[in-house]
C-alpha cells in the first residue's frame, strides 16, 4: 500500500522533485556536504537509504529516537490504541492526557513542585507556551537566554535562540530577549538585575551549540539569581531528559528544582508529536484563570499520550538506567582511547551520560567527519552552531555489540577526516 501512494522514478528524480516541492537549499546543502540521504527502511538504531545503504544513527533527530525507529513495545501501544482513539478534541477531558499528566508530575525532579501539565504538539510549540506561561505568572515580558541557544522556531520560541534563526524572518527583539554568554553568572546577574525578567530558559546541556558542558555550580547558580530578582527557571529538557544522562531529567544531576520543565522529541517514542510542560502552580496560574487561553489542536493528541506513556514507562525501568549507565562508560573508554590516537585532530570530549560532543581541531572539523562517518555507515551530524563539534548521541538501548561497532566505524572515519584534512593543508 505504501509503494501505491509514494513512488519515483528513481533516487535522482526524488532529490529533483525534493527541490521543486519542498526545500531547495536544504535538499543541495546535503548533497554538496557528501550526505546524499533519503532515509526509506528504519528499524531499531539503524536507519536505510533508499538505495539500501545501512546506517548506525547516533544523531536521532535530537533525541527523538532515543528508544530506536519503531520501538516494538511502542509501536505496539499506538497500534493497539488506534482501535479506539485517535487524535481526540482538545477541548474536552481526556483519558489519555489526564493518565500522562499524572505520570509525568511524578517524575519531577526532586526538590520540584511542579504539579501542572500543559501540551504541545513539538517542542518550539511547548516553549512558546512555557514563555506565556512564565509571562503571566509574573506580569513581565523580558525573557533571558543563552547566546547560541536554540530553542525551536516557532513565534516566541525562535527569539530566544541565535540570531541566525531570528533575523532572516524579523523575529529578533532585543529589547524582550537578552542573550548572555553561557557559563558566565556575572553576565547572567546584570540581565536579570532590573527585576523586569519573567524568566530565564536554558537547555540544561546547548545542544545546537556543541554540547557545552555546564560549569560546577553554575545552574544552581542561575537558579538561586533567578529566585532572588523574581524570574522563573524554564529547564529546556527537549534533548537532554528522558535518561540520556543516566537520569530522567538532566537537570537533576544540578540539584536544581526548576519552575518549568519542557520536553518534547523523545517523549514521541518516535512515532507520534507530542511535547510537554511541567509547571509548578504559580507558573501555570492562567489554567485556573482562563483554560481556553492556550489552545492546541494537536497538542496532546490521545494517539501521541499513548506513545509518550509507553516511553516514559521503559525510560524509567531501573534496567534502562543501568544500561545508559554502562553504554556511557564504553563509550568514555572507547572514545578516550581513539582520542589518544589522534590527540592534535580530535581534541576535545564533552560528555554527561549519552550526551556527547566531540571536538576537533579545525574550525569546521565535524564536517568531514560527519561525511566519513556517513561513508562508514554511522549517522551523526556536526553542532550547527559550533561547526567545530560534532553531536554524537548514541541510543539508550544499544547492545554492547552495536556500541563496539559504532566505536570501530567511528575511530576509523576520525582518522580518514584527519587525513582528509592534513591532505587539503598541504595544497
Amino acid at each position: 500500500m505504501t509503494e501505491e501512494l509514494i513512488s519515483f522514478a528513481s533516487k535522482q528524480d526524488m532529490l529533483a522533485k525534493s527541490k521543486q516541492f519542498w526545500n531547495p537549499d536544504k535538499t543541495q546543502f546535503w548533497q554538496d556536504a557528501g550526505v546524499p540521504l533519503v532515509i526509506d527502511r528504519r528499524e531499531g538504531y539503524y536507519i536505510y537509504d533508499v538505495d539500501g545503504k545501512r546506517l548506525i544513527d547516533t544523531h536521532l533527530n535530537g533525541g527523538t529516537y532515543n528508544l530506536g525507529h519503531r520501538n516494538p513495545e511502542v509501536v505496539a501501544a499506538v497500534t493497539a490504541a488506534m482501535q479506539r482513539f485517535d487524535i481526540g478534541n482538545h477541548h474536552f477531558p481526556s483519558l489519555a492526557r489526564t493518565a500522562l499528566a499524572e505520570a509525568l508530575v511524578q517524575t519531577a525532579p526532586p526538590g520540584s513542585s511542579l504539579a501542572k501539565v500543559m501540551y504541545g504538539s513539538g517542542g518550539g510549540e511547548a516553549i512558546d507556551i512555557a514563555l506565556k506561561s512564565a509571562r503571566h505568572a509574573t506580569g513581565k515580558r523580558k525573557i533571558v537566554s543563552i547566546a547560541k541557544a536554540y530553542h525551536g522556531h516557532t513565534g516566541l520560541a525562535v527569539a530566544t535562540g541565535d540570531e541566525r534563526f531570528a533575523t532572516l524572518f524579523l523575529a529578533d527583539r532585543p529589547d524582550e530577549f537578552a542573550h548572555v554568554p553561557f557559563n558566565d553568572l556575572a553576565a547572567m546577574e546584570d540581565a536579570l538585575r532590573g527585576r523586569d525578567v519573567a524568566a530565564v530558559i536554558m537547555e540544561t546541556i546547548p545542544a545546537t551549540y556543541g554540547f557545552p558542558l555546564p560549569a560546577p555550580g553554575y545552574l544552581a547558580e542561575v537558579k538561586r539569581l533567578c529566585e532572588r530578582y523574581d524570574a522563573l527557571y524554564i529547564a529546556d529538557e527537549v534533548q537532554t531528559g528522558l535518561m540520556r544522562t543516566g537520569e530522567l531529567w538532566a537537570i537533576s544531576k544540578h540539584g536544581v528544582a526548576p519552575d518549568i520543565l519542557v520536553a518534547g522529541k523523545g517523549i514521541s517514542g518516535g512515532l507520534y508529536p507530542i511535547s510537554v510542560v511541567l509547571a509548578t502552580e504559580q507558573a501555570a496560574g492562567w489554567l485556573s484563570e482562563d483554560g481556553f487561553a492556550h489552545m492546541s489542536t494537536f497538542g496532546g493528541a490521545e494517539l501521541g499520550c499513548v506513545a509518550a506513556l509507553k516511553t516514559l514507562e521503559i525510560s524509567t525501568r531501573p534496567e534502562v538506567r543501568s544500561a545508559v549507565h554502562y553504554i556511557a562508560a564504553t563509550f568514555t573508554e572507547g572514545l578516550t582511547r581513539i582520542q589518544r590516537r589522534f590527540p592534535d585532530w580530535f581534541t576535545g570530549i564533552r560528555q554527561d551520560g549519552l550526551v556527547m560532543g566531540l571536538e576537533f581541531g579545525h574550525p569546521e572539523g565535524a564536517k568531514p567527519v560527519m561525511k566519513r562517518l556517513y561513508e562508514n555507515g554511522v549517522w551523526a551530524i556536526f553542532s550547527t552552531l559550533d561547526p567545530r563539534v560534532l553531536q554524537y548521541k548514541p541510543g539508550i538501548l544499544l547492545t554492547p555489540g552495536l556500541c563496539e561497532e559504532l566505536l570501530e566505524r567511528t575511530e576509523v572515519a576520525i582518522g580518514l577526516a584527519r587525513d582528509d584534512m592534513t591532505k587539503g593543508a598541504r595544497r
